[in-house]
């Protein structure tokens, strides 16, 4: 069997935490040993997302005023290498007898994605209304709801490849579970001479996550996430969970974009394309969303 599980940076590290490395690895550790379970005897890619940190490193890179900032495709790099290296340890912990790697990982979009005019990816922190509005003005950042404030967005464009692709299957097919794909891929696109670049954007790991189950042909996409389910209503006084989407229902609802939104399309898109079921559920019970107790299964 084979799967893509993709994990959410917020899963990673809870809503209101401070963004400390300790925080961040106490929630990994917890997290390893049902997501080792879940990986047992199954050919695993692990996918994770990277919106708290990668906009904690911008902060970082915006406060060094004696250089210029790095740009979001080498902050990514740098996240992956960051989160890779804590889950890869933790997993080892949890499984001292399975193979473990982070490989970095670079995905292909276009450069003329429309998604480079509107930004619809969060990353960072939350802030309040008054921070928005001063960096708004001192920064040029674009802001959208999230929760009670608002988070900074960026261009979000559409994966096309995942570069790495066929190294990931030949570790997956030797047993290793690997760490791949990142904050949805380095951003790369390709020059007039046909070599890699890479560009100011965030890749939405759930799309990532779909392209690759798809070209690895795997049995199942599983979506972790910081929430029990999938809600019809999220936010509201009658929101209620759905057990079950169906991945060719016209009428289907709308999610936010900067949420639940791409999940849902994701999980809809492999559905589609394989004919096999997706899963959204909490990182707190694996073993429930995949047994069908809890979170939304997606089906074909």
């Amino acid at each position: 069997m084979r799967q893509v599980i993709a994990l959410g940076g917020n899963a990673l590290l809870k809503r209101g935490e401070v963004a400390s490395a300790d925080n961040q690895r106490h929630n990994v550790a917890r997290a390893a040993a049902s997501l080792a379970t879940a990986c047992d005897g199954v050919e695993t890619a692990l996918v994770h997302g990277n919106g708290p940190q990668i906009g904690l490193l911008a902060l970082q890179a915006e406060a060094y005023a004696a250089a210029p900032a790095y740009p979001l495709d080498m902050l990514g790099a740098e996240s992956q290498g960051m989160i890779g290296y804590v889950l890869a340890q933790e997993l080892r912990n949890a499984r001292p007898e399975r193979q473990v790697a982070t490989l970095l990982t670079q995905t292909l979009v276009d450069r003329r994605d429309p998604a480079f005019q509107r930004p619809t990816k969060p990353i960072g922190p939350v802030y309040t209304a008054e921070q928005v509005l001063a960096l708004g003005e001192t920064r040029g950042w674009s802001f959208a709801k999230d929760g009670a404030g608002q988070r900074r967005v960026v261009a979000s464009p559409a994966p096309i490849e995942v570069i790495e692709q066929s190294i990931i299957e030949r570790l997956m097919r030797d047993g290793t579970l690997v760490i791949c794909a990142g904050g949805g891929g380095v951003p790369v696109a390709k020059d007039a001479a046909g070599r890699l670049i890479g560009l100011e954007a965030v890749i939405d790991k759930d799309l990532a996550a779909a392209l690759l189950a798809i070209q690895l042909n795997v049995d199942r996409l599983v979506i972790l996430t910081d929430v029990e389910a999938v809600y019809r209503d999220w936010g509201g006084p009658y929101a209620t969970p759905l057990r079950t989407i169906r991945a060719d229902d016209p009428a289907g609802q709308t999610y936010a974009e900067g949420s639940m939104g791409p999940k849902v399309r994701a999980a809809r898109q492999f559905a589609l394309a394989t004919g096999r079921e997706a899963f959204i559920g909490s990182l707190d019970d694996v073993t429930g969303v995949l047994a069908g107790s809890s979170g939304t299964r997606i089906t074909p």
